[in-house]
């Protein structure tokens, strides 16, 4: 069969990331082309409103307002969708695949809550789907799991996966400024949303952890089963309190890996070392460190969002996939291979089943007998002291008392702090974070 010439795209969406697309491909579109041995050409851009002012000054005649026109037309090759959110993403996504159109992604949040249904989809109807852009902006990450590793046994997955946490953390360690500070300066380099929820709370980076694991481990994992905790309660007393005293930086990491044939997935502030892999991606940038049961440890980094960073991942999928296209091989040998269920990962493990060190931090009233109440209820729960660090201050004063425990059950630490929060002299919640990896 002789090899197409032209591989036509129809685009969803012509945001931010949508029009640096358009701009990387005219850019670079000799080396692409070279690259693919075929002329990719973007037929039509799906939009809202086609009279909006943008910054790109393209032709109106590509953009449609009907999804229908891109489904209907026999030329177009690739639904190349970048619009995000749940709906309609979801039932463009499943429409295209069903009507023979291969896919490029850059939605993690359909792809972690409808993975078996879009997997599925695409492998029944014999298309591909590529999502590098979902995971890590132009990390190559998802490439690495689903082919470079994929001799491997995938031991753990430690990543920072969300560049604004990531951002506003390294900001109030640098600049000791506090979390509502930092947030606006965030909002205002245009690093977080208006509504930072999603990012703030662990939330997008659960959705990534989802993709990666459901990958990494060959196990479908889904956002609820995925332990999330948000990095509001950070202080920078906290910040400065572990670099300080224990030589540690707070991160939030997203967390997957295999012990005892059980899968642990979670996402939440943790205090690494500082000479951690990790400990150094600062700012928007993202880290991953895969491990390998053969292989080892392997590092990936970059900018983990941004229009150009996004670009260059979507555009590496295309490439991918426009040269299948351009052979007529396309979805006859599934990309999707990774929809199986690993008998060797018989559960995901509960949060209160884990084991860790503990940094606590106890906000008290400053008086006798505190610390021997909080070391004793702490010791009924089988929990080992490390250290304790207590500032001296006026007698009566609301003051904090740190303890970094031994390696401990987070049920029983849980219960602990459930009665040591209840007693007369404590004044706040107990402020609790995980001190995992490089003990």
């Amino acid at each position: 069969m002789d090899q197409k010439s032209v591989i036509y795209i129809g685009m969803v969406g012509f945001g931010n990331i949508g029009q640096g697309i358009y701009k990387l491909l005219e850019k670079n579109r000799n080396l692409i082309e070279a690259k693919i041995g075929a002329h990719l050409q973007i037929k039509k851009i799906l939009v809202k409103e086609i009279s909006k002012t943008r910054e790109l000054m393209i032709p109106p005649s590509l953009f449609a307002n009907n999804y229908e026109e891109l489904i209907a037309d026999p030329e177009i090759d690739i639904i190349l969708e970048v619009m995000g959110g749940l709906h309609p993403a979801r039932e463009f996504l499943l429409e295209a695949m069903s009507n023979g159109k291969h896919i490029v992604t850059a939605n993690k949040a359909v792809l972690a809550m409808f993975w078996e249904e879009i997997i599925e989809t695409a492998r029944k109807h014999k298309v591909d789907i590529y999502f590098e852009a979902s995971v890590c902006g132009g990390i190559p990450v998802i490439q690495a799991i689903n082919d470079g590793l994929a001799a491997n046994n995938i031991l753990s997955i430690w990543g920072i996966v969300n560049g604004t946490t990531n951002f506003i953390l390294e900001k109030m360690t640098n600049e000791k400024k506090n979390f509502k500070e930092v947030l606006t300066i965030a909002q205002k380099r245009g690093l977080a949303e208006p509504d930072p929820t999603l990012d703030i709370n662990g939330a997008d980076a659960a959705h990534k952890l989802a993709i990666l694991s459901s990958l990494a481990f060959s196990k479908r994992v889904k956002p609820s089963e995925i332990y999330i905790e948000g990095i509001e309660k950070i202080t920078l007393q906290d910040i400065e309190t572990a670099k300080e005293e224990f030589g540690r930086v707070v991160k939030l990491l997203a967390i997957a890996r295999v012990e005892d044939e059980e899968l642990e997935v979670r996402v939440h502030p943790t205090l690494i070392p500082e000479d951690h892999l990790l400990a150094s991606v600062g700012g928007e940038y993202n880290g991953v460190v895969v491990e390998g049961d053969v292989v080892g440890s392997t590092m990936y980094y970059g900018l983990g969002a941004g229009q150009k960073p996004t670009a260059s991942a979507v555009m590496s999928d295309l490439i991918f996939l426009a040269r299948s296209i351009s052979d007529n091989v396309a979805g006859e040998v599934s990309n999707c291979w990774f929809i199986t269920d690993n008998p060797q990962i018989r559960k995901i493990r509960k949060i209160e089943e884990i084991n860790s060190r503990y940094y606590l931090r106890f906000t008290v009233v400053d008086q006798p007998g505190v610390l021997s109440a909080i070391a004793r209820i702490l010791g009924e729960h089988q929990i080992s002291i490390s250290s304790v660090i207590q500032k001296e201050r006026k007698k009566g004063d609301k003051v904090p008392v740190i303890i970094t425990t031994y390696g401990a059950l987070e049920k029983n630490v849980q219960e602990a702090l459930k009665k040591i929060n209840g007693l007369p002299f404590v004044r706040e919640e107990t402020l609790l974070i995980r001190m995992d990896r490089g003990e």
